[in-house]
C-alpha cells in the first residue's frame, strides 16, 4: 500500500502519561536533578515486575526495583525438610531425584526442600492461559485421536453380530463385557475432557546458604536437573530475578526466612501493581517522553495482594509492609503509594489504623493513597484515606483533554474534570477524605505475563502514583538542598500550592496537584519548628476529624466544639526544646457566611477548644454546603494555611408532596456534571423508586445515578444504590431501592465524563412503605410460628409476602487452638515487637455436593477497622490439599465441595498475645447454600395457621393499616431438609419480602467496580433449630415398663459377638486361637469365619491359599438359591418381612464379602503369571465369581469395587478397570486409588491422562499444611 500523501498530526505521546498538567514537565526541564533521585518509593499494590519496560534502572543507572516483597503469605513454601546430599544427589519433596550442580557452594551441606505449585503463585488471567497452551500443546492431540480410536473400535462391536444374548452363557458373558468396556472408555474419554482440571507443574525447591546470602533452586525443568532450573539469590541482596518458565514469562525473585526454614516466592497477583509503579517512576532513557512522573525514584515493591482470595489485601500483607517501611537497616523509605483499599464502617480505630499511625508520626514516611472509585455520590472515600490519622494524602482522579485524545481517542476534547466514579469527600466524621486530584488515567508498562509492553488502566489508582511520584520531585529537591521536611510539610505544601478545578470541589479536594509551585512553596517557606508539626483537629462528642452535619433537621444553628492539638513528629523522642518553640499567633478565617468562627487563636504545645456556630438557616433545601475554617500563621501568612476545620452540611428536604412524592424540574447536564438531592427519607419508607426522563438530545444519553445514606458505624455501601443507565430522547426509566427512614438521602445523578452531547433530565422520586415490626424475623422451630406485623406508612401498598429458606449455618467449634509467637524480620514491630498468632482448626463433615462459606462473626467484615491484625481462613481437603481461602469478607468467597471430611484452619494475627488466647473457643459458622430453596407457610391468622387453612395472598393494604402476618416454621421432615443432618442449635438462614412488584423484589444494584446491593424489600430471616423430629413413642400407662430379661444364651452370644469382631484387630497367632475358641463353642458361625477372612487377607500374599480355601468354605455354608429366590421376590407379605430381609440381608453380605476376597486372592495369584501361561481353568473361576456377584449388586458397590479392578485387570477390560477406579478417585482421592488409576491410564496407553495425575501427586498430597 502507498504511504500517505496527506500531512500527518503528531501523535500526543505527552498524554499517555500525562505529566504537563500537574507541572513536572516544567520542573524537570528546569531542574532535571529533582527527578527522584535519593528517593525510595515503597509500592503497596499486587507487585512490581523489574522486568516490564521501564523498570530496570534509575536515571543515574542505579537498580529501579530494589526490594521485593510478598507480604501476603500466598508465595510461601515451607521448606523445613532439611536434607544432606547423597554422591550429589537429594531426594525431593516431590519423589524426584535432584542432582545437585557441583557449581554450587554450601559450607555446612545443609539443603531446606519443598514443593511449590505453579498455580498458586499465577494470577487468575495468567493461570487460564497457561491451562489452554497446556491443553492445547499436551492434552488435545492426544486425547481427540483416543477418543477418536475408541469410538471407532465401539462402532465396530456395535456393528457385529455378537451381541451377548446367545446361548452360551459365558462366552455372552465376556462379548457384553467387552462392548461395556468400549462403552466405558468412550465414556470416559468424554468424561476426562469434560471435567479436565490441570492442577499445574508441582516445582521442588531447594534452598541452602552459600555462606553470604541466601539461595534458592526451583526445579522448573520438573526432572531434578538442578543445573537447568531457576537459581537465585536474595532479591534484596542479588537482585537477581527469572522468568518462572519460558512460556509464563512470569518473573519472580525470593526472600528467605525463619533460618531457611521458610522460602518466600515473590511475584505478582495482578498486573495492577507494574503499571502503578510505572507511572511513578518508570525511566526509558531512550524515550523519555514515556518517563514516569519521579523517573530518578527507585521502588520497593511489597505485595499486598493475596493470590489465594483473588488479589485481595489482607491484615497480615498490611502489617507486614508497614513493619517493612517503618524500620530496616537496608534503606530508608521515604514515600509509600498505596492503590488498594476497602470501606471501613467506622475509622476511629483498629489495629491497622495503629501501625499506618506509627508508621507517618513516628518514622516520618508520607503516605499517598488513591481515594477510591465509588462515586459520584459523596462520603465515598475508602480507606486508607480514611484512616484514624488524617495525614495520609487522599487522591481522586482527574481527565485532562489531552489525556482525552491520547488515552481515550475521543473524538474531541472537552474540559478536563474528576472521572464520573472517583470517589468524593467528605469522610463519614467530616475530614475531606480527598486532598488533591491527580491524573487518573495512564497507558503505561505492564508485567511480562501479560505479553504486552503497555496498557491503558484508569481509576484513582492511577492518581494515587501520579501524586507520589510528585512528592519524590518533591522529597528529591529538598534532599538535594538539604532542607528539612516532614510528612506535614510536604501535605501542607501541597494543599496551599494545588490549582483550584471549576469543578465538583469533592472530587478535587485542594485540587489539581501542582508540583512545581510545591517546590517553590517549601523552598520559600522551610524552616519553623510547626514544619514537624501536625495540627490534630477533634469535633465534637464524637471527635471526628470534622464537622459533617447530615442526618438532622437543619433548622436551628448548632455550636461544635473544636480541639486543636499540635503533635510533632515523633512525639515520645523529639527534642523537647523543639516543642517548647512552638507559639504561634493564628488568624482564622471562613468564607460562609453561615458559619461563625473566632478570629484568632493562640497555639504552643497544648490543646486548645474553641467553638464552631453553624446556622442553616436560610439554606435552599435539598442541596448541600461546604466550607472550612482556615488557620495562618500571623507571623507567616503567605505560608499558608496551618490547619483547617473541614465543613460539610447537608439541608435535606423536609417536605414532600403527600408525604412521599418528590418531582424536579428537567436539568441540563454536561459532560462530568453532576447534580445531587438531599431528601430526609419519611420514617415509614422501607423503599424509594426513582423516575429518570431524558428529553432534548438525539443520540443516546449516558448517566449515572448513585444514591447513599450513611448510618452510624456502618459503611457507605451499607445503605445505597448504584446504576449506569443509558437514556434515550424522552425515554425514560425507573429504579427501585432501599431506604432507611429518618436518615437523610443524596439521589445523585451525573452525567458520564467522557459524553459529547448535553443531555437533559428530569428525577421523580416516590417513597413506599411496608415496614415490618421487626427488621430481622427469628423463628423458634420449637414454637411453630412467628408473628410479623406489617404497615403500610405512606400510601396504599400491595402487599404479598413471601419467606423463603436459602442457607443452613452450622457452627462448628474448634479442634484444637494454638498460640505462637512468629517473629522473624517480617513478623516483628521494631523495637522487638513480636507479632502472634493464632491458628484455630475446625473439623467439618459434608454429607453431600455442597457450596460452603465459612464465617466468623467476630471477626467477619471488618479489616482496616478490626482490633486484630488480619484473619483468614483456609479450606483443605483429607489429604492437606488447599481448596480455597477467604478473608474478613467471608461473603464473598464460597467453595464447593464433594461428600467427605474437610479440616478449615483459621489465622488470627496480633501484637498481643492475651488478645488472642480470649479467642481460642472461637465458633465457626459455615454456611451450606441449600440445593434448592424452602418456601415458608405464611397466614393471616394465628387460627389458619394452626388449622391449615388459607395461605395469605395478595392484600390491598390502606394508608397507616396494620397487617399480621403469621410465619409457619417449616417441617424438619421436607426431603429438602431432612437431608441436612440438622441438629438442635443450628439455623436456616434465608429471607422475607412483602411487596407485590417483582420490580421491589429482583432489583439489583450493580456498580463498576462489583455488585454492592441486592434486593430493596429483603429482610433477614432466621429459623432456629430448637428440636429435632423423633418417630412416634406408644405407651402404655396401664402397665409398667420392666427390663427384659436375659438368658444365658444372650450371654454366650453376646461374647460370641465380642470375641468376633476382636478376630480382625489381633496379631496372626492370636487371631487364630481366638476364632478357634469361638467355632469351638459356635460351628456354624459365619460371622466369626468371615472375620478370620478379613485377618488372613490383611496378611497379604502369604495368606492368599488360606484365604481361598476359607472363603469356599463361607460360600459353600451360605444357600445361594435361597438368597436369589428371596431377592427375586417383589413383594414380602409375612409379618415378620423385616425382620427375614435383616437376616437376609446379613447373608447376602458375608457371601459377597467371602466371593470378592476369595476373587481377588485368585486374581491377585492371575497377575503375576504372564496372561499366555494362566490356564482357562483359572480364567473361568475368576469369570463365574464375577457372574455370581452380579446377581446381587453392581461392580460399584463398595464390598465388591476391589474384586472387579483386579478382575478386569485380569481380563484386560482396562476402560471398566479405570471407570470404576474414577469413580473410587471421586468418592476419596487416595493414594492408593490414584496410584490404581494411575496405572490403569498407562494400561490403556493414555499417558496423557496417567501424565496428568502423576504430575499432581504431590500437590494434592501435601506432608503439611500450606502456610498462612
Amino acid at each position: 500500500m502507498a504511504a500517505t500523501t496527506e500531512p500527518l498530526g503528531e501523535f500526543p505521546v505527552w498524554g499517555l502519561l500525562p505529566r504537563k498538567e500537574t507541572g513536572v514537565v516544567n520542573l524537570l526541564s528546569k531542574n532535571p536533578t529533582y527527578d527522584g533521585r535519593g528517593v525510595v518509593i515503597a509500592v503497596f499494590d499486587s507487585g512490581v515486575d523489574p522486568g516490564a519496560p521501564g523498570l530496570q534502572v534509575t536515571t543515574e543507572g542505579k537498580v529501579k526495583v530494589i526490594e521485593r516483597i510478598d507480604a501476603s503469605g500466598a508465595g510461601d513454601v515451607d521448606t523445613s525438610t532439611v536434607v544432606e546430599a547423597v554422591d550429589g544427589v537429594i531426594d525431593g519433596l516431590t519423589g524426584r531425584k535432584l542432582k545437585v550442580p557441583e557449581s554450587w557452594n554450601n559450607p555446612n551441606g545443609k539443603y531446606h526442600l519443598g514443593v511449590k505449585g505453579a498455580f498458586s503463585l499465577y494470577p487468575r488471567g495468567l493461570r487460564d492461559r497457561i491451562i489452554k497452551e497446556r491443553k492445547d500443546k499436551n492434552w488435545d492431540p492426544v486425547h481427540k485421536v483416543l477418543l477418536a480410536e475408541s469410538q471407532r473400535k465401539l462402532q465396530a462391536i456395535e456393528n457385529s453380530k455378537s451381541n451377548g444374548t446367545g446361548s452360551n452363557g459365558g462366552t455372552n458373558f465376556l462379548e457384553k463385557l467387552i462392548k461395556e468396556d468400549a462403552e466405558a472408555r468412550v465414556a470416559l474419554l468424554n468424561s476426562l475432557e469434560k471435567k479436565h482440571s490441570d492442577l499445574g507443574p508441582a516445582y521442588d525447591c531447594v534452598v541452602y546458604n552459600d555462606g553470604e546470602v541466601w539461595r534458592a533452586c526451583i526445579d522448573t525443568t520438573e526432572t531434578g536437573d538442578l543445573e537447568h532450573g531457576i537459581h537465585l539469590g536474595e532479591y534484596r541482596v542479588t537482585h537477581q530475578w527469572a522468568s518462572l518458565t519460558k512460556t509464563d514469562q512470569y518473573n519472580i525473585s525470593i526472600n528467605v526466612h525463619n533460618d531457611g526454614n521458610i522460602l518466600e516466592i515473590v511475584g505478582m497477583c495482578s498486573s495492577h501493581g507494574t503499571h502503578v509503579a510505572s507511572i511513578a517512576s518508570a525511566n526509558f532513557p531512550d524515550n523519555p517522553e514515556k518517563n514516569g512522573v519521579a523517573p530518578g525514584a527507585q521502588v520497593v515493591s511489597i505485595t499486598i495482594g493475596d493470590n489465594r482470595i483473588g488479589s485481595m489485601e489482607t491484615g497480615t500483607a498490611l502489617a507486614r509492609a508497614m513493619i517493612r517501611v517503618m524500620e530496616n537497616p537496608y534503606y530508608k523509605v521515604d514515600v509509600i503509594n498505596m492503590s488498594y483499599g476497602e470501606h471501613a464502617h467506622w475509622s476511629n480505630s483498629g489495629r491497622l489504623g495503629e501501625l499506618a499511625g506509627e508508621v507517618i508520626n513516628k518514622y516520618g514516611v508520607i503516605w499517598v493513597a488513591s481515594a477510591g472509585n465509588h462515586g459520584p455520590a459523596l462520603a465515598t472515600v475508602g480507606v486508607p484515606p480514611d484512616f484514624q490519622s488524617d495525614s495520609i494524602i487522599g487522591v481522586g482522579a482527574y481527565v485532562s483533554p489531552d489525556m482525552m485524545v491520547a488515552e481515550y481517542s475521543m473524538l474531541e476534547k472537552l474540559p478536563g474534570c474528576p472521572y464520573t466514579w472517583s470517589s468524593r469527600g467528605p469522610t463519614a466524621d467530616g475530614a475531606r477524605g480527598v486532598t488533591v486530584c491527580a491524573p487518573g488515567g495512564a497507558i503505561t508498562s505492564v508485567p511480562s505475563f501479560t505479553l504486552r509492553s503497555s496498557q491503558l488502566m484508569n481509576g484513582t489508582s492511577m492518581a494515587s502514583p501520579h501524586t507520589a511520584g510528585c512528592v519524590a520531585l518533591l522529597v528529591s529537591s529538598l534532599k538535594i538542598r538539604e532542607i528539612p521536611y516532614s510528612p506535614y510539610s510536604v501535605r501542607r505544601a501541597i494543599q496551599n500550592t494545588a490549582l483550584a478545578l471549576d469543578t465538583d470541589i469533592f472530587a478535587q479536594g485542594h485540587g489539581l496537584i501542582q508540583v512545581e509551585r510545591a517546590v517553590d512553596y517549601l523552598i520559600q517557606h522551610s524552616g519553623g519548628v510547626e514544619d514537624k508539626v501536625r495540627f490534630v483537629v477533634e469535633c465534637g462528642a464524637e471527635r471526628s476529624k470534622g464537622i459533617h452535619l447530615r442526618n438532622w433537621m437543619a433548622d436551628k444553628p448548632v455550636d461544635v466544639s473544636v480541639m486543636v492539638e499540635p503533635v510533632i513528629l515523633d512525639d515520645t523522642r523529639a527534642d523537647p526544646s523543639e516543642k517548647l518553640q512552638l507559639n504561634m499567633e493564628l488568624v482564622m478565617s471562613c468564607d460562609a457566611p453561615w458559619v461563625r468562627s473566632p478570629a484568632c487563636l493562640q497555639l504552643s504545645y497544648t490543646v486548645r477548644v474553641f467553638q464552631v456556630s453553624i446556622d442553616p438557616r436560610g439554606l435552599e433545601r435539598g442541596r448541600v454546603y461546604s466550607t472550612c475554617v482556615r488557620a495562618y500563621n500571623s507571623a507567616k501568612p503567605d505560608k499558608g494555611v496551618m490547619f483547617e476545620v473541614p465543613i460539610t452540611v447537608v439541608v435535606p428536604l423536609l417536605d414532600l408532596d403527600r408525604g412521599y412524592h418528590y418531582e424536579g424540574s428537567p436539568e441540563l447536564f454536561r459532560a462530568g456534571q453532576g447534580r445531587r438531592l438531599f431528601i430526609q427519607v419519611p420514617q415509614q419508607a422501607t423503599w424509594a423508586s426513582v423516575t429518570l426522563k431524558a428529553s432534548h438530545a438525539d443520540k443516546c444519553q449516558r448517566f449515572t445515578f448513585h444514591a447513599v445514606q450513611l448510618k452510624p458505624n456502618c459503611s457507605v455501601k451499607t445503605l445505597e444504590f448504584y446504576k449506569t443507565v443509558n437514556l434515550s430522547a424522552n425515554e425514560s426509566t425507573t429504579l427501585v431501592f432501599a431506604v432507611r427512614g429518618c436518615l437523610t438521602i443524596e439521589l445523585c445523578l451525573a452525567r458520564w465524563w467522557c459524553s459529547l452531547v448535553d443531555g437533559q433530565v428530569q428525577l421523580t422520586c416516590d417513597f413506599h412503605s411496608l415496614c415490618p415490626s421487626q427488621e430481622e424475623m427469628t423463628l423458634l422451630c420449637s414454637e411453630g410460628m412467628q408473628r410479623v406485623d406489617v404497615r403500610s406508612g405512606l400510601r396504599q401498598e400491595e402487599l404479598n409476602p413471601q419467606a423463603v429458606l436459602k442457607h443452613h449455618a452450622q457452627v462448628v467449634m474448634p479442634a484444637d487452638s494454638k498460640v505462637e509467637v512468629l517473629g522473624g524480620e517480617r513478623d516483628t514491630v521494631p523495637n522487638n515487637r513480636p507479632v502472634y498468632q493464632l491458628i484455630l482448626t475446625y473439623n467439618l463433615s459434608i454429607s453431600k455436593s455442597a457450596e460452603i462459606t465459612p464465617k466468623s462473626g467476630l471477626l467477619s467484615d471488618v479489616l482496616y477497622e478490626a482490633a486484630y491484625e488480619s484473619q483468614l481462613w483456609m479450606v483443605f481437603d483429607s489429604n492437606k490439599h488447599l481448596l480455597g481461602a477467604g478473608d474478613a469478607y467471608s461473603n464473598k468467597y464460597s467453595l464447593k465441595l464433594e461428600k467427605g471430611d474437610y479440616v478449615v484452619r483459621l489465622h488470627v494475627r496480633h501484637e498481643r498475645s492475651d488478645l488472642l488466647e480470649k479467642l481460642t473457643d472461637l465458633p465457626l459458622t459455615v454456611m451450606t447454600r441449600l440445593s434448592q430453596e424452602v418456601k415458608l407457610d405464611i397466614y393471616s391468622s394465628f387460627n389458619a395457621l394452626v388449622t391449615g387453612g388459607k395461605k395469605t395472598s395478595s392484600v390491598t393494604l390502606s394508608q397507616s393499616a396494620i397487617h399480621p402476618l403469621y410465619l409457619a416454621a417449616p417441617s424438619l421432615t421436607d426431603k429438602n431438609l431432612k437431608s441436612l443432618g440438622l441438629s438442635a442449635g443450628q439455623a436456616l438462614i434465608g429471607t422475607m419480602s412483602f411487596a407485590k412488584d417483582e420490580q421491589v423484589r429482583k432489583a439489583v444494584s450493580s456498580h463498576k467496580f462489583g455488585l454492592i446491593r441486592t434486593m430493596p424489600d429483603c429482610y433477614p430471616l432466621r429459623v432456629v433449630i430448637t428440636e429435632l423430629p423423633c418417630k412416634k413413642r406408644t405407651t402404655n400407662s396401664n402397665v409398667d415398663e420392666k427390663k427384659e430379661s436375659k438368658s444365658y444364651n444372650d450371654y454366650t452370644e453376646a461374647v460370641r459377638d465380642l470375641q468376633t469382631a476382636w478376630i480382625p484387630k489381633l496379631d496372626s497367632e492370636s487371631s487364630e486361637k481366638v476364632y478357634q475358641e469361638v467355632l469351638g463353642s459356635h460351628p456354624d458361625h459365619l460371622a466369626a469365619q468371615l472375620s478370620r477372612l478379613q485377618a488372613l487377607d490383611a496378611g497379604g500374599a502369604a495368606n492368599r491359599q488360606a484365604v481361598i480355601t476359607l472363603a469356599k468354605s463361607i460360600i459353600a455354608a451360605v444357600d445361594t438359591p435361597l438368597l436369589l429366590a428371596f431377592y427375586g421376590t417383589k413383594t414380602d407379605t409375612r409379618t415378620d418381612a423385616n425382620k427375614i430381609k435383616t437376616q437376609m440381608d446379613k447373608q447376602r453380605n458375608i457371601l459377597l464379602e467371602a466371593l470378592s476376597r476369595q476373587g481377588t486372592a485368585l486374581g491377585s495369584d492371575l497377575l503375576t503369571i504372564a496372561a499366555a501361561e494362566r490356564s482357562q481353568e483359572a480364567y473361568e473361576q475368576v469369570d463365574q465369581i464375577a457372574m455370581d456377584i452380579l446377581k446381587f449388586v453392581e461392580p460399584t458397590d463398595s464390598k465388591v469395587n476391589g474384586f472387579f479392578s483386579v478382575y478386569y485387570q485380569i481380563r484386560s477390560l482396562d476402560g471398566l478397570c479405570c471407570r470404576l477406579l474414577s469413580r473410587q478417585c471421586d468418592d476419596k482421592w487416595s493414594r492408593e486409588n490414584e496410584a490404581k488409576l494411575t496405572e490403569g491410564y498407562t494400561r490403556l496407553g493414555w499417558t496423557h491422562a496417567a501424565t496428568q495425575v502423576a504430575s499432581a501427586h504431590p500437590l494434592r498430597f501435601p506432608t503439611n499444611y500450606a502456610p498462612f
